[in-house]
């Protein structure tokens, strides 16, 4: 098929035609989250724009596989292998176990994805699911000569490697103890930029989740677990692995690092990264103590989708600065749209030549490293053509198989019904019973047009009569 996708690769650090693996399919991997606590919107922004970036790839005709791990174990609280593991941390913080922290927050996760309109990746797989691929992995690393025991850890060797620094484009010199935060010094490894494999009970002796191995008793390091299920379900060659900028390094650096070492061949093609994002003091982060959460923002009124489209008026590649002020904006913005768009009619007939040339425009937008604003300047575009009512809605509703911002949906009526407003309709429904019982049909009519008036429409059934409010 046409491969007209073009997309900035982290690991070439320019802009690439996008072409896969096999024709018409794609293999893509996500980074899923550390189910220790509630996502905050920054961790949200990065999984809209992989959301994105699927639903382009399906829109312009290839075939998506997407695969993301959940990480329930092995993520310490540096992600250079020190300090404590963060379900543990999760689990004492709540007074829980392990797994019942990683059940509460991967339900509470995947309900605000379902809030935000990102859809579910076709596999989506715990680590603890997966301790038997972790362990022939390492086993495989140690007899290929990349890995080693020491202090009853295991560690992979990076001196091994001619371009350990292949997705960076890190010196030496920058991993000096000290010199970054997520950098520690640990006596056990031959040279300072190895990490961990697979630890045993002698380094953590509280840790909740431990497996046999054959080094002892223990559980895996964070980053193989992205390594063995990618290729659980995806195989040896993926298209595209997609995250946040702070998985760079050391993250995504350590699995291309195990992966080409396991595998003996390169093992992905394109590396897609999202930045950060702000607020008024920085990049936003759990370890801060109070976040926001799209929780949070349902409690001050903001439809999440609004979200979203924020989201969406900025470059997946630049650092994304959030206020309540643009957020305000971003409401305004997505009101007005809706209600613009809600006032199409359905009158006419398709134009499809029209059809066609609008299509192009919003898929040369998203062809153009994930344009999406460009894209929504499409969508305005539309509003504004010379053409019918008929053809706009069915270009809207295209576009919005990939901005999934509910833009020809209707605002439903809550479910929630002010309680004033049930005692009222009940003693009006108990009056108009009375009257119908007295034969006076005059006075239950009435008390049924003054109901309707209020949008309360009722209906007399066999068990009653029951209302709604339009």
């Amino acid at each position: 098929m046409d491969n007209k996708l073009n997309i900035y690769n982290t690991l070439t650090k320019k802009i690439d035609t996008f072409v896969p693996n096999e024709d018409g399919k794609v293999a893509m991997y996500t980074c899923g989250p550390t189910v220790y606590h509630f996502a905050h919107i920054g961790n949200l922004r990065t999984y809209i724009c992989e959301d994105i970036l699927e639903k382009t790839l399906r829109y312009i005709g290839y075939d998506v596989k997407r695969v993301m791990n959940i990480t329930d174990v092995g993520h310490l609280s540096s992600d250079a292998d020190t300090g404590e593991d963060k379900m543990l941390a999760g689990a004492k913080r709540e007074h829980k176990t392990v797994m019942e922290i990683a059940k509460f927050y991967t339900d509470a996760f995947f309900s605000d994805c379902k809030k935000l309109n990102i859809k579910t990746p076709d596999v989506v797989e715990p680590a603890t699911n997966c301790i038997p691929e972790f362990i022939h992995m390492v086993e495989s690393l140690i007899e290929k000569g990349f890995a080693y025991v020491a202090g009853e850890n295991v560690y992979f060797d990076t001196s091994k490697l001619t371009d350990y620094y292949v997705l960076t484009g890190h010196n030496e010199e920058d991993l000096f103890v000290g010199v970054r935060d997520d950098v520690s010094e640990d006596t056990n490894k031959r040279n300072k930029n190895d990490f961990v494999l697979w630890f045993t009970k002698s380094k953590f002796e509280d840790q909740a989740l431990k497996w046999d191995s054959p080094w002892g008793v223990g559980y895996p390091g964070w980053h193989i677990e992205c390594s063995c299920i990618s290729m659980k379900h995806l195989g040896e060659y993926m298209d595209i692995h997609c995250g946040g900028v702070d998985n760079i390094f050391p993250h995504h650096t350590n699995e291309i690092a195990q992966s080409e070492s396991f595998l003996g061949h390169k093992w992905c093609n394109y590396w897609f990264h999202v930045h950060h994002l702000n607020d008024q003091t920085g990049k936003m982060s759990k370890s801060k103590g109070e976040f926001l959460t799209v929780s949070l923002l349902e409690e001050k009124g903001y439809n999440p989708v609004v979200y979203r489209l924020f989201c969406l008026q900025s470059h997946y590649r630049k650092p994304l600065q959030f206020s309540y002020d643009a957020l305000d904006q971003a409401a305004a913005t997505y009101d007005k749209l809706k209600k613009r768009i809600l006032s199409l009619s359905d009158d006419g007939e398709v134009d499809e030549k029209v059809f066609a040339e609008y299509r192009a425009n919003f898929e040369a937008a998203l062809c153009s490293d994930i344009n999406t604003s460009s894209a929504i300047t499409v969508v305005y575009d539309v509003l504004k053509a010379d053409t019918n009512d008929k053809t706009k809605k069915a270009l809207i509703k295209s576009f919005d198989e990939v901005l999934s911002l509910d833009l020809l949906k209707a605002e439903e009526a809550s479910s929630e019904v002010d309680s004033d407003l049930a005692a009222y309709v009940e003693e009006m429904i108990a009056k108009r019973k009375e009257a119908k019982k007295a034969k006076d049909f005059a006075a239950a009519d009435a008390i049924r047009d003054e109901l309707a008036s209020k949008g309360i429409t009722i209906k007399d059934t066999r068990e009653g009569t029951v209302w709604e409010k339009a």
